[in-house]
């Protein structure tokens, strides 16, 4: 039989939903029960889940919490600032002027190639306009001011006007396909770990790194026998999969979630405790 006398999977989906669900929830259940049946696969479903979700969330629920964010001083010498942006490995800071309430623009780290390119040395004529979104600004709304505006980043604000956090497009569009990886985020990494302040003993490790592997870099002693790798010891410990920004204590560690999608965890920080 020609494969032209079948029906195409967008019209098995349609007869599908002729049952008009009432609710989203009914939406989502025959959306399930139509890739079960293979017409739908896991990767469409999950991207159709996240934008039904995406609208039902808000920028503080997804943002980089105030203390995580990577803020840049106008006050600091050139010099100090390129150290700290090669360190940090980002594209764009959040610069401040007298505290970190005080944001006046963002830096694009390639900006910073005028200072040898081209002789620059005006630091605040090289600042992007900051843009301030409240914490309860829904995230459809945010992506279609991202898209209009070509911003990549907001600065989250509370109700008294303070810095909270910021929000890229990147995380927005994670709620959607789920975890994107930087090319450039383990370049340097030894078997998923990277150091990230190694006289704090913070570190940065990929749910995939054997726990094994995790034992003998911080000289711990989690248990391989249930779990091989670090995500398997984080699910378990939290008895679900983790949200990013969850935090839980596991022996002498805190795991802090940077990476996860509604599926499986990515990325972790590991800080050790110091020995008393």
């Amino acid at each position: 039989m020609n494969d032209d006398s079948k029906p195409g999977w967008l019209t098995r989906l349609g007869t599908l939903l002729l049952r008009e669900p009432e609710d989203r929830d009914q939406l989502v259940e025959l959306l399930r029960t139509a890739s079960e049946r293979n017409l739908l696969d896991e990767e469409a479903l999950a991207m159709i889940e996240g934008v039904l979700e995406v609208s039902e969330l808000d920028a503080g629920g997804v943002m980089l919490p105030r203390a995580q964010i990577e803020f840049i001083d106008i006050e600091h010498e050139p010099a100090q600032i390129i150290a700290q942006v090669v360190g940090a490995g980002h594209s764009r800071f959040p610069v401040i002027d007298g505290g970190k309430d005080e944001v006046i623009g963002i830096l694009h780290a390639k900006d910073l190639l005028r200072f040898y390119a081209e002789g620059e040395n005006n630091l605040r004529g090289m600042l992007r306009p900051a843009v301030f979104v409240p914490e309860a600004k829904p995230l459809n709304v945010l992506l279609r001011d991202f898209r209009r505006s070509r911003n990549h980043m907001a600065v989250v604000v509370d109700e008294y006007g303070g810095v909270a956090g910021l929000v890229t497009i990147e995380d927005v569009i994670e709620q959607i396909v789920g975890d994107i990886e930087d090319e450039y985020d383990f370049e340097d990494a030894e078997g998923g770990i990277v150091v990230s302040d190694a006289e704090r003993g913070i570190y940065r490790v990929t749910a995939a790194t054997p726990i094994e592997d995790l034992n003998a870099r911080l000289d711990s002693s989690f248990a391989t026998e249930d779990y091989d790798t670090v995500g398997g010891l984080v699910v378990n410990a939290f008895g679900r999969v983790p949200r990013r920004n969850d935090q839980i204590e596991i022996g002498r560690c805190d795991f802090l979630v940077l990476r996860a999608d509604r599926r499986r965890l990515h990325l972790v920080q590991v800080t050790r405790h110091r020995t008393p």
